[in-house]
């Protein structure tokens, strides 16, 4: 392993990461730096967040830098504010011992008059995000006329955000001969062709494998009913007394409900998603950052740019639909040479995406038990001896209220003193978790019987897949996979148009033509009357509870023959409509002609 110093890293940075506790390069600067520094041609790096990137391109751009021109002569483009103050800090650092370098973020949020005045007394490095930036271009406060380096850091993220427009503004006023860094957790499509269309014959360095998670990261999975996934989420957390998570929802009401129910049941948590102002998310991340909270519920959007080193867990409440964006996830922790888990939390209908994850990203995800409430309640307890072994004692000032504190519990044995203690600690856990029952999803039906079910007339599979679980009712809608409703817009849909609470999905079946989902027996009517009469993708929305006697294929399948054949085919919501208005046949059987 080569030293920052045989990277060719000049003496005043060295003292500076010196003092930041920097020893010996990371993989992705010792590639990146020396190539940065002696090479004209640009790079796209592949590395996961956490690996030492900013460095990485940040010493060789401060390096380049002449501090006696005081105009812009590097740009950095970040997807998030959050990110913007990151790198803007961190470079803010390593130029401690360069007193003539100014580096400025610039980003939305943030009084853009103040932005002003710091680019007309002069600066070399901006870090900015897009909109900002072209904002100020506009008004005509920055000039990237003199600007020799641009770094487009986290590369696929703004990408996903919709900032491609904007980076061709951006480009367009900086000089055609400039050297161009991108760096990238995924190498999606799009990252290639933006390479190609604004890059030179660039380098391509790849950190691990292209699209692969960390290596510092352990994948694991507990599959459990979907009504269960909370009290999951719950024991995960009481098994893991030290944990420091994010635990990532779908949507923003999942995010917000998560964390309300967690604060409620005496967790330190809180909720990140895009109903909040920016205030209250800098106030967020501000007590998570400080450990103030230690399980932070958040959107993907919102946990963007938010950079934590020591994240002990990611939890995937549900799982992305893009494997990229589980990359992004699970990439949050095991940072830095550090270890980490990630935790997905799935029913059994998901169990095919979490194996096309696994595919992509080259790693096998381990089945567990959801913890038992002995093997929670044991591991707290060796936890709070371990607390008791390693606590500071300040000698001098606790003597001072010994002998009173010693007078009123001598008559207490070390036996006593010692239960009396746990107690007060581990009552609320020992009353929460008495008689708790085991969670884990277990397949009922055994294999015998699964082949017999198979083995069985399509018209009893049929029936089976009508009917629901114990505890359940079944639904129907009239939308499947032939009109590209799929699981993620079945619950989309439930979070937008079903008032009240949110419904917790069980198992749900999608057939080309219809839709069939449990879902608890109390929500059923209400599910109904929300779906009922909806739009997806210009479709009407049709929901009934399910009859376990009443054909939906056939239905379907009536009403694709009509529409093929030229036929006016009425939509299945006209059609049920029609079947529930009708007269009711006479139950007396005609009699057989003999």
């Amino acid at each position: 392993m080569k030293s920052f110093e045989e990277l060719g890293v000049r003496d005043d940075l060295r003292r500076a990461i010196e003092e930041l506790g920097f020893e010996n390069p990371m993989p992705v600067q010792e590639k990146v730096i020396p190539h940065l520094l002696n090479e004209d041609t640009d790079v796209v790096a592949l590395a996961q967040t956490g690996t030492g990137k900013t460095a990485a391109f940040g010493l060789p751009v401060l390096q380049r830098i002449d501090p006696d021109v005081r105009r812009p002569q590097a740009l950095i483009l970040s997807p998030t504010r959050e990110l913007c103050l990151q790198i803007g800090s961190d470079l803010a650092d390593f130029s401690k011992y360069m007193p003539k370098v100014k580096v400025l973020p610039v980003y939305g949020g943030s009084s853009i008059e103040s932005q002003i005045r710091a680019l007309r007394e002069g600066v070399q490095i901006i870090v900015a995000t897009p909109g900002r930036l072209i904002d100020l271009i506009n008004r005509g406060v920055v000039d990237l006329s003199d600007v020799h380096t641009v770094v487009l850091d986290e590369a696929d993220e703004m990408l996903n955000m919709g900032f491609l427009d904007s980076i061709d503004q951006i480009l367009a006023k900086v000089p055609e001969q400039r050297k161009m860094l991108m760096f990238s957790a995924t190498m999606p499509n799009e990252i290639a062709r933006i390479a190609k269309k604004y890059m030179h014959n660039p380098v391509e360095f790849v950190v691990g494998n292209r699209n692969e998670g960390s290596a510092n990261v352990k994948h694991v999975y507990y599959m459990v009913n979907a009504r269960d996934k909370y009290l999951a989420l719950k024991r995960i957390a009481d098994d893991s007394p030290n944990i420091y998570a994010i635990i990532f929802c779908r949507t923003r009401r999942d995010t917000q409900e998560i964390a309300d129910k967690l604060i409620q049941d005496g967790y330190n948590a809180d909720a990140l998603h895009g109903d909040l102002s920016q205030q209250q998310r800098d106030i967020v991340m501000k007590k998570f950052r400080d450990r103030v909270i230690s399980l932070l519920v958040a959107t993907d959007v919102a946990a963007r740019g938010l950079d934590v080193d020591d994240l002990t867990h990611v939890i995937n409440y549900g799982l992305p639909d893009d494997t990229a964006v589980y990359t992004h996830r699970s990439g949050r922790t095991g940072r830095a040479g550090k270890t980490g888990v990630s935790v997905a939390i799935i029913h059994s209908r998901e169990k095919g995406k979490l194996r096309e994850i696994e595919k992509k990203i080259g790693k096998t995800f381990e089945r567990k038990e959801v913890p038992t409430p002995q093997h929670i309640i044991e591991k707290q307890l060796y936890n709070l001896a371990d607390r008791i072994e390693k606590v500071k004692v300040d000698d001098e000032e606790i003597m001072k209220y010994l002998p009173g504190v010693s007078r009123k519990l001598d008559w207490l044995s070390q036996e006593d003193l010692l239960k009396r203690v746990l107690s007060l600690e581990f009552n609320r856990l020992l009353e929460y978790y008495r008689d708790a029952p085991t969670i884990d999803f277990i397949d009922e039906k055994p294999r015998k019987e699964r082949k017999e079910r198979k083995d069985s007339p399509r018209s009893d599979r049929e029936k089976d897949r009508r009917t629901a679980e114990k505890g359940m009712a079944r639904v129907y809608v009239n939308a499947g996979k032939s009109d590209g409703f799929f699981a993620g817009n079945l619950i989309d849909m439930l979070n937008h148009v079903v008032e009240g609470k949110r419904v917790d999905v069980g198992r749900i079946d999608l057939l080309p033509g219809y839709s069939l989902f449990d879902v608890p027996k109390a929500d059923a009517a209400r599910v109904v009357r929300g779906l009922s009469g909806a739009d997806f993708a210009g479709k009407r929305i049709y929901s009934e509870i399910a009859d376990p006697d009443k054909d939906y294929a056939r239905a379907s399948a009536r009403k694709k023959r009509e529409a093929v054949a030229g036929e006016p085919a009425e939509t299945t919501f006209d059609y049920f409509l029609k079947k529930s208005r009708a007269p009711k046949k006479s139950a007396k059987k005609s009699s057989r002609r003999k």
